[in-house]
């Protein structure tokens, strides 16, 4: 196995693990705060989070020997801010991410439920994560109308590095995020100081609540999205770059880490997409046998990270709540414009897109239910009555 270690792959597990992290923990922590977790519970569940996508990626690439790259579920954390606090609060959303980890279990162990998920269409089901993450997209630019001196060069910081490598778009609005926050924010004296002292979050377990309202309003919505945005096209990701892995086992494996993260306030966790292109390409290295490194390199880094992640939140919590949901939506902006092309590209499917599109965006919850699965609902009946009408 050392044999096949090399600088390259190196460098690119490195690379991987830093933008996987860097780019969309804030997006996690807004999910995670946003269905009622306290600073503590948040920081306790994107540690959880990270380490156990990092120890599956790991050990899912050192046993298939294929540069498989695990993240968490950035469509699904995003979903989590327009779900909203759920009857029983954090505790009944825990309840939910552990329904979610048995349902993506049962994906990877029972097939029918993978086809069906795989079944939906893709107009709708790119709507309705459309849909969900136009809120946060609007993020940016609500920070620079309400504060222009410190929304401006976030803003900037992500235009501009994007033109030069749409990998550390999110990564130069993050480090902008930073000095905004030395230099234009009115820190409490010594706060900055103190950050060392809580790099390592103490792990919180939440005692889990079982509703089906958060199953039908939390888990299942992120049972589809974090299948249909993330598992699916990380299978395809692969293939394309001659990887023919089985999928189901792939499945269960990291429904078992979401599984085992959850009670410490995690979500769940999935094989990567963007990340996984990083690790399987060239750039890991010219002979595909020997980029399985970069995908244990990248564990490794998203082990480490999670580590970090009291100071992290604890960084966060000193900004105002405006400019941590720019960064956030900056994130998303490549996503949304993704899934929102293809809902809209099929003209026979472009009314249920709209209407799931709507509905979603709308984030009205109706009985309980949060409006992503009613949009899903909605969307599903529209094509479903357009195709029975006309035969």
């Amino acid at each position: 196995m050392l044999k096949d270690f090399s600088v390259q792959s190196l460098f690119m597990g490195c690379l991987v693990a830093f933008v996987g992290f860097a780019s969309t923990f804030a997006v996690v922590l807004h999910g995670l705060m946003g269905v009622g977790a306290t600073e503590a519970q948040a920081a306790s569940g994107l540690m959880a989070l990270s380490i156990a996508m990092g120890l599956c990626g790991l050990l899912l690439s050192l046993v298939t020997r294929k540069p498989l790259s695990v993240a968490w579920s950035t469509p699904g954390a995003a979903l989590l801010v327009t779900a909203g606090v759920p009857d029983g609060g954090f505790p009944a959303a825990v309840g939910a991410f552990l329904m979610t980890a048995v349902l993506l279990i049962a994906a990877g162990l029972f097939r029918p439920i993978g086809r069906a998920i795989a079944a939906i269409p893709s107009a709708v089901a790119n709507a309705m994560l459309a849909g969900v993450l136009i809120t946060l997209c609007f993020a940016p630019v609500k920070a620079v109308g309400q504060s222009p001196l410190l929304g401006l060069p976030i803003v900037l910081a992500w235009l501009i590095a994007g033109r030069f490598n749409r990998l550390l778009a999110v990564p130069a609005a993050l480090a902008a995020f930073v000095l905004v926050l030395i230099f234009g924010v009115d820190v409490p004296s010594g706060a900055l100081s103190q950050l060392s002292g809580k790099l390592v979050p103490e792990p919180h377990v939440i005692w889990p609540v079982f509703t089906a309202a958060s199953f039908v309003s939390i888990a299942l919505p992120l049972f589809i999205v974090t299948m249909a945005s993330q598992n699916i096209p990380g299978i395809a990701v692969l293939k394309v770059n001659g990887y023919t892995p089985e999928p189901g086992p792939l499945f269960t494996a990291t429904g078992v880490g979401s599984l085992l993260a959850a009670p410490f306030g995690a979500l769940s966790i999935n094989l990567a997409a963007i990340t996984a292109a990083m690790c399987a390409g060239e750039d890991a290295h010219h002979d595909p046998a020997r980029r399985y490194w970069a995908g244990m390199i990248a564990g490794i880094g998203y082990i480490l990270f999670g580590l970090l992640a009291g100071a992290v939140t604890a960084l966060v919590s000193l900004a105002p709540p405006i400019l941590i949901e720019a960064v956030a939506g900056l994130a998303l902006v490549g996503a949304f414009s993704a899934s929102a092309l293809a809902a809209f590209k099929d003209v026979e499917t472009r009314e249920a897109a709209a209407v799931t599109f709507l509905v979603s965006a709308a984030g009205i919850p109706f009985g309980g239910v949060s409006a992503a699965f009613w949009g899903l609902i909605c969307g599903l009946l529209v094509l479903g009555l357009g195709r029975v009408l006309k035969r």
